[in-house]
Parts: C-alpha cells; sequence; structure tokens
C-alpha cells in the first residue's frame, strides 16, 4: 500500500483519509495531512521540538487525541509542526517527537482554522496490505 494522504470533502465538515504500510506511517500521514490543512507544510521550519506521549483506548481514540495533541500545539501553544518522528506506535500509546517553530503570521502561510478532531466516521483499519485512517475535522 502506497503512503500518504487525501483530504475528504464533506457537507459541513473535512476529512482525512490516510494510509501506509503500517499503523506508524498512517498516524504519521494523518498528522501531516492535518497540518496541511492548517498551514502549508513548506513554510515551517523545524527549529524545535516537542515529545508528545499519549495514552488512548484503543487505536481509534489513540488518533483523535494524537491529532487533538497537535491541534492543541497549533492553537493553545502557537507550535506548528513540520516534521514527526513516531517513536513507539501500539493500540493504546504512541510516542512522538514534532519538529516545528511558533506561529509567524508573517512567515506561515496559514489556511484554515481547524475547531476540533471528531469521532464522526472514525476508522483505523489494519489490513494485510497496510493500514487506513479516516477521521473527519470540525472547522
Amino acid at each position: 500500500m502506497d503512503e500518504g494522504y487525501r483530504i475528504l470533502e464533506h457537507p459541513a465538515d473535512m476529512g482525512i483519509e490516510a494510509c501506509g504500510p503500517d499503523l506508524n506511517s498512517a498516524f504519521k500521514q494523518a498528522a501531516l495531512g492535518l497540518i496541511s490543512i492548517i498551514v502549508d507544510p513548506a513554510s515551517v521550519d523545524p527549529r524545535e521540538q516537542r515529545v508528545v506521549t499519549l495514552q488512548g483506548t484503543d487505536s481509534e481514540n489513540l488518533l483523535v487525541k494524537w491529532l487533538s495533541e497537535i491541534l492543541y500545539l497549533y492553537d493553545g501553544e502557537d507550535f506548528v509542526t513540520s516534521t514527526i518522528t513516531i517513536k513507539k506506535l501500539a493500540a493504546t500509546e504512541l510516542e512522538a517527537v514534532l519538529a516545528g517553530e511558533a506561529v509567524d503570521g508573517n512567515k506561515h502561510r496559514l489556511r484554515m482554522d481547524v475547531k476540533a478532531i471528531t469521532y464522526h466516521q472514525l476508522r483505523v483499519e489494519e489490513r494485510h496490505d497496510g493500514c487506513v485512517v479516516s477521521v473527519f475535522l470540525d472547522i
């Protein structure tokens, strides 16, 4: 299965479908998809790092928490991510290093405000040929 993401159209929201050869790749691609909705990733330099450690009840819950953490860093701490390294990922836990920088309206090409990550049509599907995740965003 090829690695990547695509933005899904929805009448009131916007979604991300991400895939990769494994869960790690699909989670990373989902995060990159979220970042691409918020900001032009090419305008962000990896100047500083943030370590993210999360626990979830299952892989679906963990995906929502993962993307919500990236959104919180942007909204709550004015930190925009450019590169992602997932160090550890299991069905109920994730550890990652996010590299990026403080939001700068003069430098970063901001695109769209995302209010929240939703559980609407949430899917984490691990198959023999790879992993596909999909999630919708409240915009």
